[in-house]
């Protein structure tokens, strides 16, 4: 017998949560600082946020159309209206192309970007635990500007 923790449609509900905290932490940074605070060497915020959006959808793009084209993390996002829409145009792409992707196929290995040869679901995994980590930076950041964060759970 097997025992699945999530449904394929659960972990996409999961990381939308993570999407939709991540966003609300966009929200918070003043547009200056989103676009030139670092603290320690750390690249900005907008920065970390150009790099998410630069792997998830073209990621999954990747999966689903079994393409290993690389990525590109400059992306021509200067305010953070534009950081926002971006964003926001990203939701529903995630949606329709994750659910393309089926159960069978998160075990088989793929080479994620010509790069990172792991099972899918390790990749979407790496989706996931990315932004957490870069969010994690901008908590410190907003904390550093005396700016109360989101609360971490509200997703």
């Amino acid at each position: 017998m097997k025992a699945n923790i999530l449904t394929n449609e659960e972990l996409l509900v999961h990381w939308q949560g993570h999407r939709t905290l991540t966003r609300n932490v966009i929200e918070k940074f003043p547009e200056k600082e989103l676009f030139e605070y670092s603290i320690g060497g750390m690249r900005t915020f907008a920065d970390m946020v150009k790099e998410l959006l630069s792997i998830a959808v073209p990621g999954l793009e990747g999966i689903v159309n079994d393409s290993t084209e690389s990525y590109n993390h400059n992306l021509a996002y200067n305010t953070k209206a534009e950081l926002l829409q971006a964003w926001d145009e990203a939701t529903p792409k995630i949606n329709e192309l994750f659910l393309q992707i089926s159960e069978e196929r998160f075990k088989e290995n793929f080479n994620l970007f010509g790069e990172y040869k792991f099972p899918i679901i390790q990749n979407i995994l790496y989706f996931i635990d990315n932004e957490i980590h870069h969010r994690a930076q901008g908590y410190v950041y907003l904390r550093s500007l005396n700016i109360e964060p989101p609360f971490f759970w509200d997703r």
